[in-house]
């Protein structure tokens, strides 16, 4: 019996089920928030790619346009950059987390790219934790919605 890899559905299914809390957030505050969510996967990646800082620095994009301190497009720049990582990685786990951070500054040209950097920080566990993917995608979405602003 083989284990498949978790897919991007499977972090689109666990966020789906929180999606509608994000509705009126601001773009800033989901970018942070999707910056806080890839962050919390990145490890997956840079041990990984150790030399490979492309997703970081997305990751750092995203709270430095939150910030003010970048516009846009250099943002969204950082973004391609972290995808082009993950399409650079044969490991699933890593792939999803520069997956995340690209989606994560994405949020800077979109609001919509926050859910899917938190879909792929799940997917990441998912894929890191073969054995247990159900149980870590649920731990993962839990730890997120905590991080949400306004959270008790």
């Amino acid at each position: 019996m083989s284990i498949r890899t978790p897919s991007f559905k499977t972090g689109q299914t666990a966020v789906a089920e929180y999606a509608k809390r994000l509705d009126g957030l601001d773009q800033k505050t989901l970018a942070l928030w999707a910056a806080a969510c890839a962050e919390h996967v990145l490890p997956f990646f840079e041990v990984k790619h150790p030399a490979d800082d492309r997703p970081r620095k997305s990751i750092e994009a995203a709270r430095a346009w939150a910030r003010g301190k970048i516009r846009m497009p250099a943002a969204r720049t950082a973004a391609f950059a972290a995808h082009a990582a993950a399409r650079d990685s044969d490991c699933p786990a890593a792939r999803a987390a520069a997956r995340a951070a690209g989606h994560a500054a994405g949020t800077a040209h979109m609001p919509g790219h926050a859910v899917p950097a938190a879909a792929y920080a799940v997917t990441a566990l998912a894929a890191a934790t073969p054995g247990r993917a159900e149980a870590a995608a649920a731990s993962e979405r839990d730890w997120q919605i905590a991080q949400l602003p306004g959270h008790p």
